[in-house]
C-alpha cells in the first residue's frame, strides 16, 4: 500500500504500491491465505513483531516501576505532528520535537526508539484525522470514490504526508481501518480477497500519484513565485498572488510551447486533435461540465475498476 498512503497518502494502503511481478514479492496482507495455507500458519509460531509495530499498535511492554513518565507516545507523536503542520517534515526532529515539549531530546527516546520510528507513528496518526465523507448506501462506486477522494484531501491538507518515506510507513490501526472501510465498501461484491485487495491497492496509488502531482505542482509555483519577487522562501502560500501562482505552474507553458516553439510536422496528431478542439474564452471546454481537475482522473479509474468487476463477475457464470 502506498497512500495509505507504501505511504498513503494516505494516505491508507499505501504500502501496496508498485507493481508485482510474482505473489512471493507480495506484501503479506495481500495474499489470500488459502485453507491448507491457514492450517500451517496455525501451528508455525508467528515471528515478534517489531518494536516499532508493537509502538504503533499500542502493545508496549508493561510498565516498569518507578515515576510516572511526564510524556506519552500520543504526546510525542502530536507534537511532531503540529512541527510538521507548521515547518514541514524536514523540520521534524528529535530535537525540535523535545524542544517543542521542552524537554531534552534524550527524554524522547524513553517513548520512541529513533526518528524512523517517529516517521512510522506520524504517518499512522495522520490517518485517523483522514474523514471519510458520508456516501449512498449499497452504492460501492460512490463508496470507493468518497474513500479515495478523502485521502486526496487529506495528503493535500498535509503535504508532508507525501514526504514520508516509503521505508518508515508501517501498518498501524488507523490505516488498517481504512483498509477494513474499502472491504465494508466492497463488501457486497461477488469478488475474491485478491481482487478486493488489487482495487484498493489501485486506488491507494492513484491517492499517492495524484496527490504528489498536486503538492508538487503547488509547491514549485510557489517557489518560483517567491524568487520572482524577492520574497524569503517562509512566505506562506497564501500570501502569494494567485494569478502569480496560476502562471508559475510547471504546465503553464503547453500553449506557449506549441504555439511558438514546437511545430505540426513534427507532432501531427496533437496539431490536429487541439485544432478540431475549439474552446470559446469563459465558456466550460465540455458541455456537459466535464472539467480539467481532480475528479476527472479519480472517474477514469473508476470506470476501469467497474469494467474490472464487471468482467470478474461474468467470468464465474
Amino acid at each position: 500500500m502506498k497512500l495509505f498512503m507504501g505511504k498513503t497518502f494516505l494516505f491508507t494502503v499505501d504500502t501496496v504500491a508498485g507493481p508485482v511481478k510474482t505473489r512471493e514479492k507480495m506484501a503479506p496482507w495481500r495474499r489470500t491465505v488459502r485453507p491448507r495455507q491457514a492450517r500451517h500458519r496455525a501451528a508455525t509460531p508467528a515471528a515478534p513483531a517489531s518494536t516499532t509495530l508493537q509502538r504503533l499498535w499500542r502493545r508496549d511492554a508493561p510498565r516498569r516501576r518507578g515515576p510516572k513518565p511526564a510524556l506519552s507516545i500520543d504526546q510525542v507523536v502530536r507534537a511532531a505532528i503540529e512541527v510538521a503542520d507548521a515547518e514541514g517534515l524536514d523540520a521534524v526532529s528529535m530535537a525540535r520535537v523535545a524542544e517543542s515539549l521542552g524537554y531534552s531530546s534524550m527524554a524522547l527516546y524513553r517513548y520512541v526508539a529513533s526518528k524512523d520510528e517517529l516517521l512510522a507513528l506520524m504517518a499512522d496518526a495522520a490517518a485517523a484525522d483522514f474523514e471519510l465523507p458520508p456516501f449512498p448506501d449499497g452504492d460501492w462506486r460512490a463508496g470507493l470514490e468518497a474513500w479515495t477522494r478523502a485521502q486526496i484531501d487529506g495528503a493535500l491538507a498535509r503535504p508532508w504526508f507525501l514526504d514520508l518515506p516509503l521505508a518508515t510507513v508501517q501498518l498501524g490501526p488507523n490505516r488498517l481501518r481504512w483498509v477494513d472501510a474499502a472491504f465494508s465498501i466492497l463488501r457486497d461484491l461477488e469478488l475474491t480477497v485478491d481482487e478486493k485487495l488489487q482495487i484498493v491497492g489501485l486506488l491507494a496509488q492513484h491517492v499517492l500519484g495524484e496527490g504528489r502531482v498536486q503538492v508538487e505542482t503547488r509547491r514549485a509555483a510557489a517557489d518560483a513565485v517567491r524568487r520572482e519577487h524577492g520574497l524569503p522562501a517562509s512566505t506562506p502560500e497564501s500570501e502569494l498572488d494567485p494569478d502569480a501562482l496560476d502562471r508559475a505552474n510547471p504546465y503553464y507553458d503547453f500553449e506557449t510551447v506549441l504555439a511558438h516553439l514546437a511545430s505540426p510536422d513534427a507532432y501531427p496528431e496533437l496539431y490536429a486533435a487541439l485544432a478540431g478542439a475549439p474552446q470559446p474564452p469563459g465558456s466550460p471546454r465540455h458541455e456537459d461540465l466535464w472539467e480539467d481537475d481532480i475528479d476527472v482522473g479519480l472517474q477514469i479509474v473508476l470506470d476501469g475498476v467497474s469494467a474490472f468487476v464487471e468482467q470478474r463477475i461474468a467470468s464465474r457464470r
